[in-house]
């Protein structure tokens, strides 16, 4: 799973069957502390998010097993909207 931010929406008119009626939201990777990383996922949202929430991606093969994206082309999608994030011991690097 990827942790990251939803930061806008995707429009698109002309895609393919499966993916007519689905929110693709622009998500970008953050690290434990919300602090923006390098990549970038276009996502199916599968649990109602929205610009600014923090979310969990799930992706790859994974991606295509909620009731929103089974059988769909997609490789991301928003499977949580994140709440909160405890962290309980300090990891030293």
């Amino acid at each position: 799973m990827i942790f990251a931010k939803v930061i806008g929406t995707i429009v698109s008119t002309q895609k393919d069957e499966k993916l007519k009626g689905k929110k693709l939201l622009l998500c970008k990777e953050v690290d434990h502390e919300g602090k923006p990383l390098k990549s970038y996922h276009v996502a199916v949202d599968a649990v109602q998010a929205g610009e600014g929430n923090f979310v969990l991606l799930s992706y790859g093969s994974s991606a295509r097993m909620t009731e929103t994206t089974k059988d769909a082309p997609i490789d991301a999608v928003v499977i949580a909207i994140i709440d909160d994030v405890q962290i309980l011991h300090t990891v030293k690097s």
